[in-house]
């Protein structure tokens, strides 16, 4: 796995508008030094498009982790949506899908697929507004549906939040859906692992989650969010790498990127993280994986 040559993490973002504060790339070299955060076209932030475009035209083998889920929960029903006959039969027809029913969304939204009169059935909207599928049958919770990736989180530590959960601060269910337009739009250019294999050469996309690195780099406590440049440094030490240069407050975006692009330099060739004992071959061609999750 050390054939990679650059780390890039995407702090991602599934809100309206055709530019994004909430997006922020880094990049850390596998040669070392700190890492760096890529400064977007504008300065009004990213667009998704552009993320996209950069993505397309790697050209230096990069190992890439996107910080949004790339599938929804599928082993626990059988199906990504139990009773409806569009339901798809793996992730890339997911992301498909999703797609085509948001091609009038602007900025790859996804307002098209959770308005759906049948798709809109299977997300919390609101607080106390859930479609009817949102909980499957006998739940032994309100939390939602999880992936098994997502449940594998868990010992890690953290809480994810179910992907079908489109409400609250710490809700990832639109910016996964915006993701994974973006992933459709890639198409195989860049294989996205494990739905795709693992390739001998080039460059590899994967799902993170930036609190699971935050814990390799010692945060701990129900939070995992940095916020000033003193507590990132702390963590990037922790991880081997170098700091990088300011003081005082940073925003959580950028903490995000800049610690995730390092720790992914740092346990990218830790055969166990590209071996999870969960991980089977369905569940990699419908659900996913988080990479670093065990």
């Amino acid at each position: 796995m050390s054939r990679f040559t650059h780390f890039l993490a995407v702090d991602w973002s599934g809100a309206k508008g055709p530019r994004q504060k909430g997006i922020a790339l880094a990049l850390a070299k596998a040669e070392g030094g700190a890492p760096v955060l890529l400064t977007p076209p504008e300065p009004k932030g990213w667009a998704r498009a552009e993320v996209l475009a950069l993505l397309a035209g790697l050209e230096a083998p990069t190992l890439v982790g996107l910080d949004l889920g790339i599938g929804l929960p599928f082993a626990d029903a059988g199906a990504f949506f139990p009773g409806w006959d569009a339901s798809p039969a793996d992730a890339r027809g997911l992301w498909a899908l999703i797609d085509a029913l948001c091609a009038d969304d602007p900025h790859l939204e996804a307002g098209g697929f959770v308005t759906h009169p049948q798709a809109s059935r299977y997300f919390r909207h609101g607080k106390g507004i859930e479609g009817d599928r949102f909980l499957l049958p006998g739940a032994a919770s309100r939390e939602g549906r999880f992936r098994v990736a997502e449940t594998a989180q868990r010992s890690a530590g953290v809480r994810p939040v179910s992907n079908f959960n489109l409400v609250g601060a710490a809700q990832v269910g639109k910016s996964s859906l915006t993701g994974m337009r973006m992933l459709h739009r890639l198409g195989q250019r860049v294989p996205v692992w494990p739905v795709d294999p693992l390739p001998e050469e080039g460059s590899v996309v994967t799902e993170i989650y930036t609190s699971v690195a935050a814990r390799l780099g010692g945060v701990t406590g129900a939070a995992t969010k940095i916020r000033s440049f003193e507590a990132l440094n702390d963590a990037l030490d922790l991880l081997g790498s170098p700091p990088v240069s300011g003081s005082g407050p940073i925003d959580d975006h950028s903490s995000d990127a800049l610690l995730t692009a390092a720790w992914l330099r740092r346990v990218h060739t830790e055969r166990d993280l590209w071996n999870p004992p969960a991980l089977t071959t369905d569940i990699a061609r419908t659900e996913g994986w988080t990479f670093g999750a065990l």
